[in-house]
Order: C-alpha cells, then sequence, then structure tokens
C-alpha cells in the first residue's frame, strides 16, 4: 500500500518478489503497527519521501535468504520461517559515526518505512506482505511468549527508551519523571520501574492516560496544566526531587518544566522533540550551578532493541503491553485504519495482511 500524497487514499502496488542478494534477507509480514511518525508524515506534518511504503513498526518470518550463512545479532544462524524483527535501519559500519558509537547518523543509512519506493528492490516498509532486509540491517529472533502485537513496537517505542535510560545510566532508587503518557512514555515508566527506580512520576494533558501509566509502574500522575502550579511542585520536591526526567511529548513548556524540577546533578532525555518547535527558554546559570546534564536521543543502536526484547520477555506479563493495540485492520483496509490510530484514544492500531482482529 503506497503512500503518494498528504491525507489521501493509500494505492495498490503489485511487485514481483525479489530474489535476496548476499547479506538480505526477504521477509513476510506478520505484523505491523502504526506509530505516530506514520500519522505525521500521512497527514503532512512532517516531510517525507512520495512515493513510499510507511510502516516501520514491523515483524515477520523469514521467507528467503541468501546462499551464504547470515546470523542475527547475537550470533544465531538464520533459517527461513524464523520469526523476527530489526532495527529500523541498514547501515554500513565503517562510517565515522558508526565507529564513535553513533551508527543510527551514518550518511549511508537506510531507514525502514521512511526510503522512497521504486520497484520491487525497495520494498522497505511495513504496510505490505513482504519486506526486504538490506545488508547491515540488526536482525533479532523473537521469543515464542510475546505476541504479535507486543512483538510490533519494539523496534521504535521500546528500544527508543531503552536507548534513553542507557545515556540516563544507573537509576536505582533514584526519582524519575516521565514527561508524556503516550506509548513512549508508558514504556518508560515500566523500564525505569523495572530499573529500579525509586519513585516513577508521569505527567499528561489526559487524565484517562495517566490512569492507565498507574498499570505501567508509575507511583503517581499529574494533568500537564497542573506542573507549573506551587503545590504539585512542592510536593515533589518533598517526597525527593527528580533526578531524571524522561521527556517524550515533545512539548516545549514541558521540557522547560522538567529542567526546572531537577535536583542538583540530574539529568533529562529528550526523545519527543521530532518535529519543528519554538526555541526553548533555559537559564543556563541554572544548568551550571545545579550541575545538570541533557541528552537528546535520536533512533537508537542496536543493542538497545536486544535491551528492549530482553524487557518485554520478562516484563510482558507483569505490565498489559497487549492491550496497547486496540483494534487490528487487513492490510487493504489501510486507509480506514489511519483514520482510526489519528484519534488520540488509541496507543496503537495493527495491520495484518491476513487477519484482522477487533481486541
Amino acid at each position: 500500500m503506497v503512500f503518494e500524497k498528504v491525507n489521501s487514499s493509500f494505492s495498490t502496488a503489485t511487485v514481483t518478489l525479489p530474489m535476496p542478494q548476499p547479506g538480505e534477507v526477504l521477509v513476510e509480514i506478520s505484523y505491523t503497527t502504526i506509530c505516530k511518525s506514520d500519522l505525521h508524515t500521512y497527514f503532512g506534518r512532517r516531510g517525507g519521501p512520495k512515493p513510499c511504503i510507511l510502516g516501520h513498526e514491523i515483524i515477520g518470518r523469514i521467507a528467503a535468504l541468501a546462499q551464504q550463512p547470515i546470523h542475527d545479532y547475537a550470533g544465531n544462524s538464520l533459517q527461513t520461517g524464523d520469526r523476527i524483527t530489526w532495527s529500523v535501519y541498514a547501515q554500513g559500519g565503517e562510517s565515522k559515526m558508526a565507529k564513535i558509537g553513533i551508527p543510527q547518523k551514518s550518511p549511508d543509512l537506510y531507514k525502514y518505512g521512511h526510503e522512497p519506493f521504486i520497484n520491487n528492490r525497495s520494498l522497505n516498509g511495513g504496510f505490505a506482505t513482504h519486506c526486504l532486509l538490506r545488508k547491515g540491517t540488526a536482525i533479532f529472533k523473537l521469543p515464542t511468549e510475546i505476541t504479535d502485537n507486543e512483538a510490533s513496537p519494539l523496534n521504535c517505542t521500546h528500544a527508543t527508551i531503552a536507548g534513553s535510560l542507557r545515556l540516563a545510566g544507573d537509576v536505582k532508587n533514584k526519582s524519575v519523571l516521565v514527561s508524556g503518557a503516550g506509548m513512549l512514555g508508558l514504556s518508560a515508566c515500566a523500564m525505569s520501574r523495572e530499573n529500579g527506580a525509586g519513585r516513577v512520576y508521569v505527567t499528561d494533558i489526559s487524565r484517562v492516560r495517566l490512569e492507565h501509566a498507574l498499570a505501567f509502574g508509575a507511583s503517581r500522575g499529574f494533568t500537564a496544566d497542573q506542573l507549573t502550579a506551587d503545590k504539585i511542585r512542592k510536593k515533589i520536591e518533598s517526597e525527593g526531587g527528580i533526578d531524571l526526567v524522561i521527556e517524550t511529548s515533545g512539548v516545549p513548556a514541558a521540557m522547560e518544566n522538567g529542567i526546572d524540577l531537577l535536583n542538583i546533578g540530574g539529568t533529562s532525555i529528550w526523545v519527543g522533540a521530532v518535529y519543528a518547535q519554538r526555541d526553548l527558554s533555559i537559564n543556563a546559570e541554572k544548568i551550571v550551578r545545579k550541575i545538570l546534564t541533557i541528552r537528546g536521543l535520536h533512533n537508537y543502536i542496536p543493542t538497545d532493541l536486544a535491551t528492549a526484547i530482553q524487557f518485554m520477555n520478562k516484563a510482558h506479563q507483569k505490565y498489559p503491553f497487549h492491550n496497547l493495540v486496540s483494534k487490528t485492520y487487513l492490510l487493504e483496509q489501510l486507509d480506514e485504519a489511519f483514520m482510526v490510530a489519528d484519534n488520540e484514544d488509541y496507543y496503537r492500531v495493527g495491520i495484518s495482511p491476513t487477519k484482522k482482529q477487533n481486541q
């Protein structure tokens, strides 16, 4: 299903399946979830190539391999029929960025669900029956215990949060503020808790989402408009303040407020600001005197996806991740699915090439 024009129906394209070349893997797609970035592209809130096949939160089974042995990120030999996920990008590993540990910024980056659709060798998005993985893609076999709708967001949402906690360092017994209770925020609550955080606060404009966050490990939720109120600030400070902010909303005011709440030596990790916005107003003296750290993360490194898979395999029965995909549509129903997914009531909507489930 091809994206050709903003806020317009997807078109259907039929191609002959390509034969994998050395290092490539052809995947038969099992399930794809509609990410917020897919919605932003489709509705014109961010740029993207046209035509293209959107969708990057993908899982599937190996349909064909090149002749030589191919291994997953852990070194396991891959076989036809293996159920896998993969990093949202492929890259050669020889660039300066890759060598300094930031492979997601390599100049040769090839990003799934974000590339032009030209021919059958550019089957790179999730809203299709098949996807061709390029050489340089970190591939991971999936544990059988994780369901399709739990597994699909792993290579975007959960890997990004795993990356943010990697940047944050040890959070054991620390007080964490998660800004935004969307999919990223819920993942951040649960992963922070599993990493030993003492208190996990969460803020959002939606009271419903704040209630949901409690089931994902949050200690307490505050509506976003309350965050600047003195009584709320004093309440947080009376309980020890904030050591770490994981900022998933991308809202400038929330980013500024999070900085104000940090304790001496605190850290703020920004992952939500991936669209155009106003400049922030930050007091430099406060950053210096309180010895604060601000770090940004865009995408992640393969190790983060490995961490996310381990987390989900361990915690998927403890936290209700299976409830976050509200509906599943057939691939041919993609237009309807995008309209439904743009409703803020839904964390994720799923797409299956063969099976529809309403959950």
